[in-house]
């Protein structure tokens, strides 16, 4: 750091620095030659990711080609910090503190990988078995590793929660930057709706009388097992469910009025339930003449001919 800022400005800082705070001027040439170091290797490493990383094409071999860059440049900013400090008076503390940060610096990602795990271990987010989401991936914990844990994906391209056949490897330390969502521990039940919407003409009324017969006898029953684990959840975390019996809500949308089924499901029987759900509400509605099905349509409405009688519509016949 003398030769870079010149020896008489260095020794002028130096014992200002000495007079104020106590610190050798040895002590305070390595301390600055470490920060140097530092931001040499940070600088470094941003220019070869912009230079040469972006003229390799694959992104898998980008990929490695960035962790070894980084792992290259980390070990050499740690021999080069260990040298300086070497050749100072210094503490054995204090040395092994340096080191320490040094290492920390090039080894952030494994050292995060390894908090992940630790805290996987201790907290128990999620355990193998359990379906959960991280950001927008989600799946099967199939394995929990040191430096990662593995998914079998659900979603992407296919609907209902289904399995697409890959699996997926999240690196631990992805826990600290990412909301964990865990569809099973603790409740193995979600809620799960299914909208049906009839035309304004129809006897929505009797719509939701068959939509609410086909839900209770078609949706799993609360059980032993559900209640069991609804009071394990409730003494865990502040959980309180009113209502878990199925329920159809009503409100009206543009082409027609919409009776939402909201049940609950297992959550790896999502689809299965629409399913069996679905095929009961096509044939109870099939045998009932004053239902239809709503689609988005467009309309002539004639009020004067269609319209109420108080609301400026035909006259009431005699």
């Amino acid at each position: 750091m003398r030769w870079l800022i010149g020896k008489t400005a260095f020794d002028a800082m130096a014992s200002w620095v000495h007079e104020w705070i106590g610190l050798a001027p040895d002590t305070l040439a390595h301390i600055l030659d470490t920060i140097l170091v530092v931001l040499a290797y940070l600088l470094l490493r941003q220019l070869f990711k912009r230079a040469w990383l972006k003229r390799i094409g694959d992104s898998s071999k980008r990929y490695h080609a960035s962790k070894t860059l980084s792992w290259v440049l980390g070990l050499l900013a740690v021999l080069v910090i260990a040298k300086i400090w070497l050749r100072a008076d210094i503490s054995l503390a204090t040395y092994l503190g340096i080191l320490s940060a040094g290492l920390a610096i090039a080894l952030q990602d494994l050292i995060a990988n390894i908090a992940g795990f630790l805290f996987v271990i201790t907290r128990q987010p999620f355990r193998v078995g359990d379906r959960i989401q991280i950001g927008d991936k989600a799946g099967d914990v199939i394995d929990i590793r040191l430096f990662m844990f593995s998914m079998l994906e659900i979603g992407n391209w296919v609907d209902a929660d289904q399995s697409t056949g890959r699996i997926i490897h999240v690196p631990n330390g992805r826990l600290f930057k990412e909301p964990v969502t865990n569809y099973t521990h603790g409740f193995e039940f979600i809620w799960n709706e299914l909208p049906v919407t009839v035309t304004f003409e129809s006897d929505w009324k009797k719509a939701g009388e068959i939509l609410q017969n086909v839900v209770n006898e078609k949706s799993e029953k609360l059980d032993d097992s559900m209640r069991r684990q609804i009071r394990e959840l409730g003494t865990k975390y502040q959980v309180q469910f009113r209502h878990l019996s199925p329920i159809v809500w009503l409100k009206v949308i543009d082409f027609g009025v919409c009776l939402t089924v909201r049940y609950l499901c297992s959550a790896r029987r999502r689809r299965s339930s629409e399913d069996v759900i679905w095929k009961a509400i096509l044939e109870a509605f099939a045998a009932q003449d004053g239902i239809d099905f709503a689609y988005p349509t467009t309309r002539l409405y004639n009020n004067k001919a269609e319209g109420k009688p108080e609301a400026g519509g035909p006259a009431p016949k005699a």
